[in-house]
């Protein structure tokens, strides 16, 4: 324990300080207050009771600001400036990215480079993008730490768990990702642009997501720029592993599934955070006309829109993001008139209703084609038992249709099969010719008196004894 001590002064666990590095890695720059917040939410109940606000978040993030501390002991972290609100911001060295690498299981040179700076003018927009991150992710307190915690720490934390879930984990998002217009991935050319976020969460029924967080401090103009660099790099194709070319994200990311007929480029979702001077109610309206040649979808004779080529532009709040949630309806997609959770904002319900009717009409054509084979299968055999029918001969002593056992007997040809005196006749009436012809035959001496021979015996021997 003294050699631990030793080691991390600050008492840190090894958990505290992979959290630090998973948060920091994806973040590049946060508070000890979003990173808490991140990945250890419980604390957050579990402090309530403190008298200020001041003293709560002074004992939820001791934890991970004794991991922080030690961290920078070895040279894997460093404070980075502070907050307009005073909070001192923490980034990774280096040697920390590398140590991130691995607790997020991502490539080192996906992992960007530090934050250095980002706090000389307090990181606001660092900052809306943290929070944009944690609004996404609705971090849910685990209610196994607070199993000992009194009743009302425990049913608040609760509450917490039981509000609409968020998407993905801190490992589904990346942060400032160059998305190259020229040049490579890691030496991007003029021309591209920076994605604030990245969100990949197949799981939860987002495959891939581009966000761009806004402070409002730029105009319908300079975002409308922005993503026109967006589609440049959307529409830049290059050559895979596999020797075919390809649209230059997808050599990186996972997307929507391909349709031959209709291939959207992925979405981007515009996150306001109304601290600047520009109103978003009235810079949406004009970027969307800016953009229009962009997002805008071609009308189906479903009703529904093909995307093909086109980027689906969605915006919302960062406020109504907070409260709502992504299964919030309070996301715009740029041409739609309502306001959508974010899988449907993302998505083309139209589209999929339509190919669901498309899907079920097929099955129902099908399944007609099939009853109509099924119903001709069964007006064949009957012709042919009808034909059959009127070839089965009748008795020609009562005059009743044979059976097929009959039938199959007058008609055999097999050598071992006896010899039917009868053809004509049906079970019965063969039955009882049978009967009278023995009656009838002669018997003894009658047969002898009458000529006939006895089996195994020669005639001419009865002739010669008479004589």
């Amino acid at each position: 324990m003294a050699g631990q001590r030793k080691t991390n002064p600050a008492g840190s666990t090894n958990q505290f300080r992979g959290d630090v590095l998973r948060v920091l890695g994806a973040l590049k720059v946060a508070t000890a207050d979003q990173i808490q917040r991140i990945s250890a939410p419980h604390l957050t109940f579990r402090h309530a009771d403190k008298p200020t606000p001041s003293k709560q978040k002074q004992a939820r993030t001791a934890s991970h600001t004794g991991a922080l501390s030690d961290m920078r002991k070895h040279g894997l972290s460093e404070n980075g400036g502070a907050t307009e609100n005073g909070d001192t911001l923490r980034t990774l060295t280096l040697k920390g990215l590398e140590a991130a690498s691995y607790e997020l299981r991502r490539p080192a040179t996906e992992m960007g480079s530090t934050a250095r700076g980002a706090g000389s003018s307090g990181a606001s927009h660092p900052m809306t993008v943290n929070e944009t991150v944690i609004a996404l992710l609705r971090p849910k307190p685990n209610m196994a730490k607070l199993a000992d915690d009194p009743a009302d720490v425990q049913a608040a934390a609760q509450a917490a768990v039981d509000e609409p879930a968020g998407i993905g984990t801190i490992a589904s998002f990346w942060t400032e990702v160059p998305l190259p217009a020229t040049g490579t991935w890691n030496a991007p050319g003029k021309g591209g642009a920076q994605a604030d976020i990245v969100l990949t969460a197949p799981q939860d029924g987002v495959p891939l997501l581009f966000i761009e967080a806004d402070n409002c401090h730029e105009t319908a103009e300079e975002l409308a720029d922005k993503l026109e660099k967006y589609a440049r790099f959307f529409r830049r194709k290059m050559k895979d592993t596999d020797g075919k070319e390809r649209p230059m994200w997808r050599t990186r990311w996972t997307g929507p599934e391909v349709r031959y007929d209709d291939m959207p480029h992925p979405p981007v979702l515009l996150v306001f955070n109304r601290i600047g001077e520009r109103n978003p109610d009235r810079t949406i309206p004009r970027l969307m006309e800016l953009t229009r040649h962009l997002w805008e979808g071609q009308r189906q004779k479903g009703g529904h829109h093909h995307y093909d080529g086109r980027i689906p532009i969605i915006a919302t709040g960062l406020n109504n993001l907070r409260k709502g949630g992504p299964d919030g309806p309070v996301f715009l997609r740029f041409g739609r008139d309502h306001m959508e959770p974010l899988r449907d904002a993302i998505g083309n319900p139209r589209r999929e209703a339509a190919d669901a009717r498309a899907r079920e009409a097929a099955v129902r054509a099908q399944e007609e084609y099939k009853e109509q084979l099924r119903r001709a299968a069964r007006e064949h055999d009957a012709k042919k038992a009808a034909e059959r029918e009127a070839r089965r001969p009748a008795c020609a002593g009562c005059g009743a249709k044979f059976t097929d056992e009959r039938w199959e007997q007058t008609e055999a040809t097999d050598w071992s099969t006896p010899e039917d005196y009868h053809p004509q006749l049906c079970d019965a009436c063969k039955q009882q010719a049978q009967a009278a012809a023995v009656r009838q035959a002669p018997v003894g001496n009658e047969r002898q008196e009458q000529g006939q021979a006895v089996p195994g015996q020669k005639t001419g021997r009865w002739f010669s004894r008479r004589t």
